[in-house]
């Protein structure tokens, strides 16, 4: 199913591209649209998730110097039946994560340092495995063609509003045909992004809380990164903002709003899906209590007293070289 409704996205995304080319220069116009969304469909397929990393300055990880980080998200994967997805890391203070790639073998996973340092083990690992719920589910690929594509709708509205008026001998509808190509398209475009971005959020909440075995663990991840991403600034973020609809919470403003124009659904009733889930199917649970994946917490090593060096965000030594978050 996943894959018909990416299917049939990506062909009303190009139907829409293809109308605003149709608008701005007629059948000329359309094939010329036709030709750069199939050239962009193809290189957001291949190099998008290279382009959303480095966009954000991620460095990749092992289990040398991330061995808690990587450990979790090594689990987690193996939990939930998926192939190792490569682990990034990304030096910035606002807690949040993402995934990207165009398939569960070609993931990746990324979270922030701030992330990290600021939740538990237990929340981390929550955090990552509603990462890989969007992996499993195919969301990376969808998500990505989407935005591309609302982007490339949007330019396209810029090149009516400069260029449209030159061309009336080949726009059929003239300059109604320019204004719909310059508001109304582009409008639609950020809608169905947006739209989908939501949906999935809940999907990946629900199949997230499934892999790491408490859904109140994401729900006071979810809590905690809201409140802090409303008030640390993520300057990458903010030269991109086409990637924020990626990151588990809206990396922008901390938007907490469930509207037509948000990339993400209201943090309080994601919260709240995760508590009825919890209570539902998995009774009153703690953050504390074994998970299925992984170590059991009372197996990993005690926490230190509170004058130790911290060579890590939980507090512990890693096995190997520092992580370089430390």
């Amino acid at each position: 199913m996943n894959m018909i409704r990416t299917a049939m996205l990506l062909a009303f995304m190009t139907a829409l591209f293809m109308g605003v080319g149709y608008l701005i220069g007629g059948g000329g116009g359309m094939m010329i649209a036709f030709l750069i969304a199939a050239g962009m469909n193809l290189f957001s397929y291949w190099n998008a998730d290279k382009m959303v990393l480095r966009m954000h300055h991620a460095v990749e990880v092992d289990e040398r110097n991330a061995p808690e980080y990587f450990g979790i998200v090594r689990d987690l994967a193996a939990s939930a039946g998926l192939p190792m997805p490569k682990v990034y890391l990304i030096d910035n203070p606002q807690p949040n994560a993402f995934a990207t790639g165009r398939n569960p073998q070609n993931a990746a996973v990324a979270a922030t340092t701030g992330l990290l340092q600021r939740l538990s083990y237990e929340e981390v690992a929550a955090v990552m495995a509603h990462e890989l719920a969007h992996v499993q589910n195919r969301d990376t690929l969808t998500m990505t063609i989407t935005a591309t594509l609302a982007g490339a709708i949007s330019m396209l509205g810029n090149f009516a509003f400069f260029f449209g008026g030159n061309r009336d001998n080949n726009n059929p509808l003239g300059i109604i045909g320019i204004l719909v190509a310059m508001i109304v398209a582009p409008l639609a475009a950020a809608l169905v992004q947006m739209a989908i971005s939501r949906t999935r959020e809940y999907s990946a909440d629900r199949r997230g809380a499934e892999i790491c075995g408490n859904p109140l663990w994401l729900a006071s991840a979810l809590d905690k990164i809201a409140r802090n991403a409303e008030r640390i600034h993520n300057p990458d973020a903010e030269r991109n903002p086409a990637t924020a609809h990626l990151f588990i919470i809206n990396p922008l403003s901390g938007e907490r709003m469930d509207n037509l124009f948000s990339t993400h659904p209201n943090t309080e009733n994601r919260i709240a899906a995760l508590e009825a889930m919890s209570q539902a199917g998995a009774g009153r649970q703690t953050r504390h209590e074994q998970q299925p994946w992984g170590a059991p917490a009372a197996e990993r090593p005690a926490e230190p007293k509170a004058e130790a060096p911290k060579a890590n965000p939980w507090g512990r030594n890693p096995t190997g070289p520092k992580g370089p978050w430390s």
